[in-house]
């Protein structure tokens, strides 16, 4: 069975790389997010349920149970493609993303999901010279070298795609957290950073206990613990892996 690893906002699927270098297996699928350096398809409007709907698209074409691992917005939709379509997902590893309906928006979702101001922050990021935007990205509390990428990487279409994704997602604590609540049961890890500026650790120990799964929450790690702990995170996922009847 391979493995999927799904992305977050404002990411891509190179945001894997660090990680995946560390994994001990050559069966590794990291799906690239309409919109996010790729194109859209037609008619696709970047809402949380297509792009759920696109992702269980795409397990089903691998025409077998997945390891699925998700980040960030991969975290919330691993757990929506897993409790819609739990013949699908063999194992799931998420972490950094909360279908808590107590979670609360972090302020930048908040003005993203605002008509009219979401707009003008994406388009005031656009304008920014290179330099600029990458230190406003590491006050955001990304690694330096991730920044980098990720300035690279943004463009109008992510922007828009960025939008729509977050305003689709005002409650989607209580538009999904039952489902994955009642999912049926299978092996989950948790992962996270315990200075995660936009979804505390809180957040990962309700998963964990939700879906009765084993936790690990990274010190001195902020939101992204596939790029600042590489390689502590790979060794767990691959001693989750090999204790959990990975065939």
């Amino acid at each position: 069975m391979p493995a999927v690893l799904v992305h977050g906002v404002p990411d891509t699927a190179w945001m894997w790389d660090p990680l995946r270098s560390h994994l001990e297996r050559d069966d590794v699928v990291a799906l690239e997010l309409p919109g996010f350096g790729t194109d859209v398809p037609a008619g696709f409007g970047a809402t949380k349920e297509e792009y759920a709907d696109w992702i269980t698209a795409q397990l089903r074409a691998l025409g077998e149970p997945v390891d699925l691992v998700g980040h960030d917005w991969g975290c919330l939709l691993a757990q929506r493609v897993t409790s819609l379509h739990p013949e699908l997902v063999r194992t799931l590893v998420c972490g950094s993303g909360p279908v808590d309906r107590e979670y609360v928006w972090h302020p930048m979702a908040q003005l993203w999901q605002t008509p009219g101001s979401g707009e003008e922050i994406i388009e005031g990021m656009l304008g920014l010279p290179r330099d600029e935007l990458v230190a406003g990205l590491i006050a955001g509390g990304a690694p330096p070298e991730l920044a980098v990428r990720q300035a690279e990487r943004l463009d109008a279409r992510m922007g828009h795609c960025t939008l729509e994704l977050y305003r689709s997602a005002v409650t989607v604590g209580a538009e999904w957290e039952d489902g994955v609540a009642a999912m049926p049961h299978r092996p989950v890890l948790v992962l996270w950073g315990r200075d995660d500026p936009y979804v505390g650790p809180e957040y990962g120990e309700r998963l964990a206990r939700r879906v009765d799964g084993e936790l690990r929450v990274y010190d001195g790690c902020s939101h992204w613990w596939p790029w600042e702990r590489a390689e502590e995170a790979a060794h767990a996922i691959n001693t989750f892996w090999a204790g959990r009847g990975r065939s």
